[in-house]
């Protein structure tokens, strides 16, 4: 089993990588393991609202490039890019056909326990989290595209792969620019956040964070 210390020191040498080694590829073993750990994060209600893009083509790379300032000087050396995009009101909403698949057929539930749930995620929507607009469920889903982004970045860095997490970019533009291009329907998905992995092409400046105890309180 791995020790606290092999996870400790995966954290310690995890950063946003600046630059990447164009020379040095990801094994196709080792990226599906960072995916897998991706689709396995867990969900609000289990609803897995993200998909997962991993760009391969130097057309769109170069069209992210162009657009999204934080990726600039990295999409074209890293070894993979992924861009998260999270799922729009329309298959989040109560009484949704995604929400009916991902209940009968993916989880498998009883009828009588789908009619239970929906009424309490209903409950919830409308009146305890407000989900109310396209622009609150794309909040909602995007939180939660944020762990499985995380997920992704630590369980890279546990196999010693870089990352860099990207949000820099113009999100409307290139939401825009995405869709005209065909990745996906505007109506069911939304771009959310992205991330690149590969090798470092230099070492970092020394990890700095904020004593534990600035951080962490118990509340007694």
């Amino acid at each position: 089993m791995i020790s606290k210390q092999q996870i400790l020191d995966a954290y310690h040498n995890r950063y946003a990588c600046k630059s990447y080694d164009p020379n040095k590829k990801i094994s196709q073993d080792d990226l599906t393991f960072i995916l897998e750990t991706a689709r396995l994060s867990p969900s609000s209600f289990g609803l897995e609202p993200w998909r997962f893009l991993v760009i391969e083509n130097q057309q769109i790379k170069e069209l992210i490039r162009d657009i999204a300032w934080g990726a600039k000087d990295k999409i074209m050396d890293c070894s993979h890019f992924v861009v998260i995009l999270a799922r729009q009101q329309s298959a989040l909403q109560p009484g949704s056909e995604y929400i009916r698949q991902q209940r009968a057929e993916i989880m498998k539930l009883p009828a009588e326990v789908i009619a239970l749930y929906e009424g309490f995620y209903r409950n919830f929507c409308e009146n305890e989290f407000n989900l109310n607009t396209e622009e609150a469920y794309y909040a909602w889903a995007s939180r939660q595209c944020y762990i499985a982004l995380g997920n992704m970045l630590t369980s890279a860095a546990m196999i010693g792969i870089d990352s860099t997490p990207v949000e820099g970019f113009p999100l409307e533009k290139l939401n825009n620019a995405l869709v005209e291009k065909g990745l996906y329907d505007p109506q069911a998905f939304k771009l959310s956040v992205m991330a690149a992995f590969g090798y470092r092409a230099g070492e970092p400046r020394a990890k700095t964070r904020r004593a534990f105890d600035d951080v962490v309180s118990y509340i007694k």
